[in-house]
C-alpha cells in the first residue's frame, strides 16, 4: 500500500524553518514563520496568561469532555469580544476549534452544505493555507487582486474584480493585519464592499487572526462589525494565537451571523457534525485561559495593556525598517512598506531575490517576499536594512520586476 504514494509537495514554510535551524551562521534572522517575537528574539507567554493558568491550576478543574461546541463560555466570550454590541451577538452562534485554522475548515464544510457550487473568493496574494483549506473542503476558489506593482492598494481593481461575486458566492476576506502583504483596505473600502455584498447578494467570510496587532483592539474590528451591522449574514473565523500568545495550544472560534434563531440553531448542529468527523472536540486549555482572562476586568485590562505593547514594538520596528531603507537610497521600498500594517510586511521581491537574502545574508523569508516584522530584534534592523537594500538594488539593476498582480 505504501509504495503507492506519491511524493507529496512539503509545506514551504516548515522547509525553510527547517532550512533555518540548519544554518550555522551566528547573524541568522528567522522572518519565516508568523509568531511575535520580544527584543531578545524569544517568543514570551504574556503575563495575563501565567496569572490565568496559574487560577487555572490552583482550582484543579475536571478534565471531563466538553462537548461538540467546546467551552460555552469561552464562544460567548469570543461573540461579545469580536461583535462587541449586544444586538449583534443575539444574531449568532459560535463553536469552538482547533484554532484559525480549524474554524476555517469548519465553516468551509458548512458553506460546500449550504450553498452547493458555491465559490468562494480568497485574495491574490493570499494567505498560503486559504486555498488547500478551501480545494479540500470541496469548494471552488477564484481570487480578487489586493495590491499594485508597488505593493500598495490596489482599490479600484479589488472592487471591480469582487462585483464578479454573485449571490451564491462567498468572499474570504482579512479583517485586519492581512496576511502577507501587510496592507488593509480603508474604511471606505470596507462599507464599499459592504453595499457590493447587500447588492449582489454574496456572504462575507472573515478570518480574523491578528485583531491588537495594527491600529489597536477596537479599530482593527471595527470593519468586522460594520459588515455584521449592515449584512443579514456572515462568517468568522477566530484565532487566540497571535494576541494571546496561545501558539501552540490551537485556541480559536467559529462564529456565525443569522438572521433567524432557528437557522443558528441549525447552524450549530451542523458545525458540531463537521467538529465530529474532524477532531471531535477542540482542546480546553487555551479556551480556558481566555475565558479567565475575559471574563476578569484586572486580568482583562492586563492583557489589553500587553496587547498594546506588543503593537507598539511591532509598528516601533516597521517605521525603524523604514527610516533605514529610506537612508539607504531606497525610498520607493520605504514609501511601500510604511504604508503596511500588523506582523507581515511584503517586500517587492521574487524567488530569487528572496534566495539570495537568505544565502548572502541569513535573512529568511517566505518565497513570495513576505518577512515577519515582529521577528526582528530592534538591534538587528539595521542588518536587516542592509541585506535588504543589497538584494533590493541587485533585483532593481536587473531590470527584474516584482510579481505583476492577476490578471482581471
Amino acid at each position: 500500500m505504501l509504495e503507492l504514494l506519491a511524493s507529496p509537495p512539503a509545506d514551504p514554510l516548515w522547509d525553510l524553518a527547517a532550512e533555518f535551524e540548519a544554518d550555522t551562521r551566528p547573524e541568522r534572522l528567522n522572518l519565516v514563520l508568523g509568531v511575535y517575537r520580544d527584543h531578545t528574539g524569544s517568543t514570551p507567554v504574556m503575563s495575563a496568561v501565567r496569572e490565568a493558568e496559574m487560577r487555572l491550576a490552583e482550582r484543579s478543574a475536571s478534565k471531563e469532555y466538553r462537548g461538540l461546541s467546546g467551552n460555552t463560555a469561552f464562544n460567548r466570550a469570543m461573540m461579545s469580544t469580536v461583535l462587541g454590541a449586544e444586538a449583534l451577538t443575539a444574531r449568532a452562534t459560535a463553536v469552538q476549534t482547533v484554532a484559525g485554522t480549524g474554524a476555517l475548515r469548519l465553516l468551509a464544510d458548512l458553506v460546500r452544505q449550504t450553498r452547493p457550487g458555491a465559490t468562494v473568493w480568497i485574495s491574490e496574494p493570499a494567505y498560503v493555507n486559504h486555498r488547500p483549506i478551501l480545494q479540500a473542503a470541496g469548494l471552488k476558489v477564484r481570487t480578487y487582486g489586493r495590491i499594485d506593482r508597488e505593493g500598495l492598494p490596489d482599490t479600484t481593481g479589488m472592487l471591480d474584480d469582487l462585483r464578479g461575486a454573485g449571490r451564491n458566492d462567498v468572499v474570504l476576506l482579512q479583517g485586519c493585519c492581512h496576511n502577507p502583504t501587510g496592507v488593509d483596505p480603508s474604511l471606505e473600502t470596507w462599507e464599499a464592499m459592504a453595499g457590493l455584498a447587500a447588492t449582489n447578494g454574496w456572504v462575507p467570510f472573515i478570518d480574523l487572526a491578528y485583531h491588537g496587532l495594527g491600529d489597536g483592539l477596537e479599530a482593527d474590528l471595527r470593519p468586522t462589525r460594520m459588515l455584521a451591522d449592515r449584512l443579514p449574514e456572515m462568517l468568522i473565523a477566530v484565532s487566540c494565537s497571535k494576541n494571546f500568545g496561545l501558539y501552540s495550544d490551537r485556541t480559536g472560534c467559529a462564529i456565525v451571523l443569522g438572521s433567524s434563531g432557528p437557522a443558528l440553531r441549525h447552524v450549530e448542529t451542523a458545525l458540531q457534525n463537521a467538529a465530529r468527523t474532524l477532531y471531535s472536540m477542540p482542546p480546553e486549555h487555551g479556551a480556558a485561559v481566555v475565558t479567565t482572562i475575559l471574563q476578569d476586568t484586572e486580568l482583562r485590562a492586563a492583557w489589553r495593556a500587553e496587547l498594546d505593547a506588543m503593537r507598539d514594538r511591532i509598528t516601533a520596528n516597521r517605521s525603524d525598517l523604514v527610516a533605514h531603507l529610506d537612508a539607504l537610497g531606497c525610498g520607493t521600498l520605504a514609501n511601500s512598506l510604511a504604508r503596511q500594517k500588523g506582523m507581515f510586511s511584503m517586500l517587492p521581491l521574487v524567488p530569487d531575490d528572496m534566495r539570495r537574502l537568505r544565502r548572502r545574508f541569513a535573512v529568511y523569508g517566505t518565497a513570495s517576499g513576505r518577512i515577519n516584522i515582529a521577528g526582528v530584534p530592534a538591534h538587528r534592523i539595521p542588518y536587516l536594512a542592509q541585506g535588504i537594500a543589497a538584494v533590493y538594488a541587485t533585483a532593481d539593476a536587473s531590470g527584474a520586476a516584482p510579481a505583476a498582480p492577476p490578471a482581471r
